[in-house]
């Protein structure tokens, strides 16, 4: 008759399965989060309503909306017609404008690279790298590349948010509804931060635990076929 194994190897097979599968489950979780952010954060990037006319007050000046953006700035009038403009000088434009655009070229390029790293990465694809341990740090790699892009697109949103901040506050003799508060652009942009941290966040979780030594030596030891006793 066959030897049976030794006690609490099945249990172990069954465990190491089940958080195979758990670990599985998070990087594609992960991932997606981290697309979805990526995606928000293009958009963030296209959108021009990165600042738009303010409406407090007593009452509005004019019937004409402005929203301005890293590329281009939009008139909307009130019948419902909008004309946009691309911004003439790359030179003449504000110091904070010119950062954002870095940052979220940056973001997005970063984003990028990390969406093609994950894929090779993650334990459910069957792209490069077949030993387990090598991709599970391949998907930390493209995790790492996510949180970057996240913390670019968190940077340059701020940035903007800070500068509007300050212009409408400051003391001036423009009028309350004439100065400009927060687009939806930038609210776009701090949603996509966060998901792009946290998918990033959870693919840096994949990292796999060593095993000791002695569990390896065990496992390299026993032999492919038991013998049988009669």
């Amino acid at each position: 008759m066959a030897p049976l194994p030794p006690p609490g190897r099945g249990r172990a097979r069954g465990g190491g399965r089940a958080a195979a599968m758990g670990g599985g489950a998070r990087e594609l979780a992960g991932y997606l989060a981290a697309l979805a952010g990526w995606v928000a954060a293009l958009a963030a990037a296209v959108l021009p309503q990165w600042r738009q006319s303010s409406y407090a007050g007593d009452a509005i000046i004019t019937a004409v909306g402005l929203h301005e953006g890293l590329w281009m700035s939009c008139a909307a009038q009130s019948t419902g017609q909008v004309q946009c403009r691309l911004h003439d000088s790359l030179l003449s434009l504000e110091v904070h404008i010119q950062t954002s655009r870095a940052l979220m070229v940056i973001s997005l390029l970063l984003g990028f690279f990390g969406i093609i790293v994950s894929v090779v990465g993650m334990k459910c694809t069957k792209v490069g790298e077949e030993d387990p341990v090598t991709k599970s740090r391949i998907a930390v790699a493209g995790g790492v590349l996510f949180i970057l892009s996240g913390l670019c697109t968190l940077a340059a949103v701020s940035l903007y948010a800070t500068q509007v901040t300050y212009e409408f506050f400051r003391e001036s003799t423009i009028p309350i509804n004439a100065r400009y508060e927060f687009g939806s652009a930038l609210f776009v942009g701090w949603g996509a931060a966060s998901l792009s941290m946290l998918g990033g966040s959870l693919l840096c979780c994949s990292c796999p635990a060593k095993e000791p030594r002695g569990q390896q030596y065990h496992r390299q030891s026993q032999p492919s076929t038991a013998r049988e006793y009669v």
